[in-house]
């Protein structure tokens, strides 16, 4: 038998979770591997298999043994091992002992210390289809799977039962079970195809065998197949499919050999919205809507069958008939919820809990109304527009539709507003407000959409603080981390010129006396900023650039986003680390100065210009006093950049002020002095931020 063989694993069950089987599949493939790895079982590359009845593996050139193995154990000095008389002490017996071993087999090493009895142990390697079995049960037992279960009589337990086991070590089928399944060769084709038993004979010929056997087994080769059968036939209407990656990856984990068809319904239902029609076909039929050129909802949908069928027309019919009470219902909603107002729904709101502590979501619309006001009136748009779509906001969730499809709320709220005839502005906030709903997620348009949204969120962050029910590192129950993250996008990436803290206590002081103590916003804010981390860690910037801002205490998440991109580009200039570094050296000097009482003058203007004695000194305090005045116009237009590019050119003399002048001298009117100077060049960069908080490239 050759040293290297290809490597086949496949676990047979039933269907498995098609929303779960991507990773699932991903999972065992990496858990499988590195079990190999544990054994020291070479392998080459490995291709990943699922279907809904299947995992597979084919591993390339695995080792079929493990490599033997020798082992040198050490045991006591050769001057404690025997006596005088060259008889074993106890130390020698008992290491050998311990060994299994006679004294008389143990070998001798010279080191540098001096000669050591030792013990040399080979040890052969284990065949792999010995090895096998337990390490494929150790993968699946490490699979992510919440929730396991038994069947029949067994004590094993899988996500799903499982029927086969296959594996093959090149021709050979490897003896033993796996989760008290016999392992065998043979797979299992299409469940209506080919339901017989299907021996395969070496893993090269797996694909071939199954896709004769109608199955599929690589799931991109699946979702490719899907797609490209999907567009055809959008193409065969005018149409293009709504089609999104999670859709695409649930269709291809529910088949084995996907056959898409295109079916129709009837127009009078396109006059529901098409949000609706979408969210019906896709969650609960898995059916592909179509579009048209301009974007609007065509009467027909794709549907991704599992079988080729010798009566095609009697499956379309099938899938037609059963989309079809269900838009019936969609269609009943819709027009019973048009029958009241989403005004006359806010009363409704108080029967809907927000929290059992902070009350109703008609108290919480109260509240939103009264900050979304505050903040429409600081970015200078109308506080009574605001303030009607927030009080409305909440009310879609009171319709019918929405308690059906919940994830149309917002959705269904703009649509309700504008049929009752709200403002456009008012109507456009009613989805805005929900923006952004997940990473990556598009920002609300509209300004009153920003003020409601910024509402919303620093309302529920405040209030569950307020409560003790902040994040902890695994649970969020409130989605915090969400609310906070799109807190800082809204007020950044559009950007919006508002004072967070300000905000959080505006959002504080709509709450009852007492609910929402002040003190609990500057927790809020904290947990806020320390979210910014990961927001520009994911934009490549590091944790010392956020921290170097942070450090002057900013409280405008626009004006941070300028002083970051500036800290960012001031890094890259070549005396970035120079002036770090000098920064930091500026600082433990001022530290220490203050731990001597000796309070250095905070302003250019303190500097006693007859008291400087040497020329870099001079020097360097001329620069900073012309500075001063150079970048105070930048730093009031925000022009961060600029500011620190010109503080750049401070190099020189501060590099020659530390060279030729002693700080700390023995006068204490020079020491005061030069401590001034000192004191007015930091306060010049904390003007953008502590740039000696950078970390150095040396460093990096």
């Amino acid at each position: 038998m050759a040293q290297y063989q290809d490597l086949l694993i496949e676990i047979g069950t039933e269907e498995l979770p098609p929303t779960a089987l991507l990773g699932l599949s991903t999972a065992f493939h990496e858990l499988l591997l590195a079990r190999l790895d544990e054994q020291r079982l070479a392998h080459g590359e490995a291709r990943a298999f699922a279907t809904p009845r299947r995992l597979a593996l084919i591993v390339s050139d695995v080792a079929v043994q493990q490599p033997d193995q020798t082992s040198l154990r050490r045991g006591p000095a050769l001057a404690a091992a025997f006596d005088a008389s060259g008889a074993p002490t106890k130390a020698a017996l008992g290491f050998a002992r311990s060994c299994g071993v006679e004294v008389a087999a143990l070998e001798r090493e010279e080191t540098a210390k001096g000669t050591w009895l030792v013990h040399r142990q080979h040890t052969a390697g284990t065949s792999t289809q010995t090895l096998l079995p337990v390490l494929i049960e150790r993968a699946l037992g490490d699979l992510p799977i919440p929730k396991r279960m038994r069947w029949g009589d067994r004590d094993e337990e899988f996500i799903r039962p499982v029927h086969w086991v296959c594996v093959l070590l090149g021709h050979e089928t490897v003896p033993g079970q796996v989760l008290g399944i016999p392992i065998g060769n043979q797979s299992r084709g299409h469940r209506f195809h080919q339901p017989e038993p299907l021996t395969i004979v070496a893993p090269a010929v797996y694909l071939e065998a199954l896709r004769e056997a109608r199955v599929e087994p690589d799931f991109a080769a699946r979702r490719t197949r899907i797609v490209e059968q999907v567009e055809q036939l959008a193409a065969t209407v005018g149409g293009r499919p709504a089609l999104s990656d999670d859709l695409l990856d649930e269709v291809t984990a529910l088949c084995e050999w996907p056959v898409a068809m295109l079916a129709g319904f009837d127009a009078a239902y396109l006059a529901v919205p098409p949000e609706v029609l979408i969210e019906t076909m896709q969650k609960n039929q898995k059916y592909v809507a179509l579009l048209d050129v301009d974007g609007h909802l065509l009467p027909r949908f794709i549907f991704i069958s599992n079988i080729e069928s010798r009566t095609p027309e009697a499956v379309r019919a099938g899938n037609e008939r059963v989309i079809r009470p269900r838009f019936a219902d969609a269609k009943f909603f819709w027009e019973q919820d048009l029958k009241t107002p989403l005004a006359e729904r806010v009363e409704a709101l108080a029967g809907l809990l927000f929290q059992q502590q902070l009350g109703s979501m008609r108290e919480k619309a109260g509240r939103l109304a009264v900050l979304a006001r505050a903040i429409a009136l600081e970015l200078g748009i109308d506080g009574d527009l605001a303030e009607r779509a927030a009080m409305l906001a909440k009310c879609d969730l009171m319709t019918q539709m929405v308690g059906e499809f919940p994830s149309l709320q917002g959705i269904m709220g703009r649509y309700y507003a504008a049929r009752a005839g709200e403002k456009p502005a008012v109507v456009a906030a009613m989805e805005e407000h929900y923006l952004p709903r997940q990473a990556g997620d598009r920002l609300p348009a509209s300004p009153c959409g920003q003020a409601i949204a910024l509402a919303d969120r620093l309302d529920t962050l405040v209030g569950i603080f307020a409560i003790g029910q902040r994040p902890t590192g695994v649970k969020d129950p409130y989605g915090l981390r969400r609310a906070a993250i799109g807190v800082l996008r809204i007020l950044i990436e559009t950007p919006l010129p508002l004072d967070l803290r300000a905000l959080l206590a505006a959002a504080s002081d709509a709450y009852p006396s007492g609910l929402a103590p002040a003190a609990g916003v500057d927790a809020v804010f904290d947990y806020i900023m320390e979210r910014l981390k990961g927001y520009y860690g994911e934009r490549g910037i590091g944790q010392d650039v956020v921290a170097a801002v942070l450090a002057v205490d900013p409280t405008r998440p626009a004006d941070i986003d300028r002083r970051i991109a500036a800290v960012q580009a001031f890094t890259a200039l070549p005396e970035a680390d120079a002036l770090a570094a000098a920064n930091k050296r500026i600082r433990n000097i001022l530290r220490q100065a203050a731990e001597a009482e000796i309070a250095p003058t905070t302003a250019v203007t303190g500097i006693d210009s007859t008291a400087l004695t040497e020329p870099a000194e001079r020097a360097l305090a001329q620069r900073v006093k012309a500075l001063e005045h150079e970048i105070a116009p930048l730093l009031a237009a925000q022009q961060y950049t600029e500011v620190l590019s010109a503080l750049a050119g401070l190099r020189g003399e501060v590099d020659a002020f530390f060279d030729a002048v002693m700080v700390m001298a023995e006068d204490a009117a020079v020491r005061r002095n030069r401590l001034a100077i000192l004191q007015a060049l930091q306060t010049l960069f904390l003007g953008v931020a502590d740039i000696a908080l950078l970390q150095r490239a040396s460093e990096a």
